[in-house]
């Protein structure tokens, strides 16, 4: 096969095709701050999990005894509002919840007719137990911010918290 000297010296062949631009890398778009929030929470879930595991409790049973120490005396509905999990799961978790003897239910003091949950003295005393493992994975989540940021963090969020339930 006969080569033309142009051919020869450019390596090109005898009908080239049109050289491609080079690709050029698009830049890469941050995640949106909804998915990375999303993603601390499930990092922050799953340590949780490991923080609870040996005691076979979990980290949405936590999420509910925590919500129950600052709010006592709620209906199961509200704690499931309040622990962000649906009616029917709450009801299985408070029956587990109650067999470890760490919440009981009792009737509200205002309005007789309604059932409302509260911590047992079991149940604060695990949350005091683990206070310190808990606060530990926080300390460890921050670590990188200033107290300054940190804080900063704690109050755009809640702000963002605020806008989407509308208030």
């Amino acid at each position: 096969m006969a080569h033309s000297a142009q051919t020869i010296a450019t390596g090109a062949a005898a009908n080239p095709r049109p050289a491609r631009p080079p690709r050029q890398r698009r830049p890469r778009a941050d995640p949106t701050l909804l998915y990375v929030i999303k993603q601390v929470e499930l990092a922050a879930r799953a340590q949780l999990d490991e923080i609870f595991r040996p005691i076979g409790m979990t980290a949405l049973q936590y999420t509910a005894l925590t919500v129950l120490e600052h709010h006592p005396d709620m209906s199961s509905a509200q704690l499931a509002r309040n622990s962000f999990v649906t009616a029917q799961t709450m009801a299985d978790m408070v029956r587990a919840l109650e067999e470890r003897r760490l919440v009981e239910r009792h009737r509200d003091a205002a309005d007789r007719r309604r059932l409302v949950l509260a911590l047992t003295s079991d149940g604060r005393e695990l949350l005091r137990r683990y206070r310190g493992r808990v606060a530990a994975l926080e300390e460890r989540m921050l670590s990188g911010l200033t107290a300054e940021q940190a804080a900063e963090l704690r109050r755009g969020l809640a702000v963002c918290r605020a806008n989407l339930a509308g208030r």
